[in-house]
């Protein structure tokens, strides 16, 4: 659940860097700090128009608000930095001008922080039998899904071609050719006046290189679906009911409704 919190300071300054301090301290609590130049954006603050009143007279003094939507388990942290920065004390600060004659809310609070009479604010319902309605809103958050891309993966083959060289032994036959001299005489046997050819083939090895292709690894590409849940988290928004009942007749109890106050400046 969130709840709002709402602090006076009597400068911009301190209330600029109690935002700063707020950010540091809190995780997840962003403070809004308005001055004399937001002024007017007080309306859209889901507050009581009473509590407006002392927003708008308090910037009217020169000082600054900051307003901040809190986590309820955050409050007490949040309230204690705020507090800490320099705070002010609403009540003790709503007392004192009084006393110096600030007559506070009467209606209609405009930009200035003064007071006019109020114009359509309220309404008699008339005669008996009519009736006026105020819608009681409040809204709710619908979580939808979308598709988004966060990229590409594209795998590319190509073709390599790297020196690489190996060491090879190979064998080689020559032939010489001798001429040697010889004084001797020529035995019997010898057949010397015959023609005769002696044929000798000289020899030598190559290298022969032979290529084997091998698959030596694999790139394998494939889509996996996984599911994961996110906690989505934003604010949502709710009319609150005053009711002010100022009935003095015999049989009835003048009550007052109020809503949680946990919005009340520190």
């Amino acid at each position: 659940m969130t709840e709002t919190i709402t602090a006076l300071f009597e400068t911009v300054a301190q209330a600029e860097r109690a935002a700063y301090d707020l950010a540091n301290r809190v995780g997840g609590v962003r403070g809004e700090v308005y001055g004399s130049s937001r002024t007017s954006e007080l309306s859209s603050l889901a507050i009581p128009e009473e509590d407006r009143a002392i927003l708008h007279e308090n910037i009217r003094r020169g000082g600054a608000v900051l307003h901040a939507e809190v986590p309820e388990e955050k409050f007490q942290a949040v309230a204690d930095v705020l507090e800490t920065a320099g705070a002010l004390d609403i009540d003790e600060r709503e007392a004192a001008w009084r006393r110096e004659g600030w007559t506070g809310w009467s209606g209609t609070t405009t930009d200035t922080g003064s007071t006019t009479a109020a114009t359509g604010a309220t309404r008699d319902i008339g005669t008996t039998g009519s009736e006026e309605r105020i819608p009681i809103v409040e809204e709710r958050i619908n979580i939808g899904k979308r598709q988004t891309g966060h990229g590409r993966v594209r795998v590319r083959s190509y073709v390599v071609e790297t020196p690489v060289q190996e060491q090879v032994t190979l064998h080689q036959e020559r032939v010489q050719v001798e001429r040697r001299p010889v004084d001797r005489p020529a035995a019997a046997g010898d057949d010397a006046f015959r023609d005769r050819t002696i044929e000798a083939t000289e020899t030598t090895e190559e290298a022969v290189v032979a290529k084997e292709a091998r698959v030596k690894e694999e790139v394998v590409v494939r889509k996996e679906a996984t599911e994961r849940t996110e906690t989505v988290r934003d604010t949502v928004r709710r009319t609150e009911v005053e009711v002010e009942d100022e009935r003095t007749n015999a049989g009835h109890n003048p009550t007052q409704t109020t809503p949680p106050r946990r919005n009340d400046p520190v």
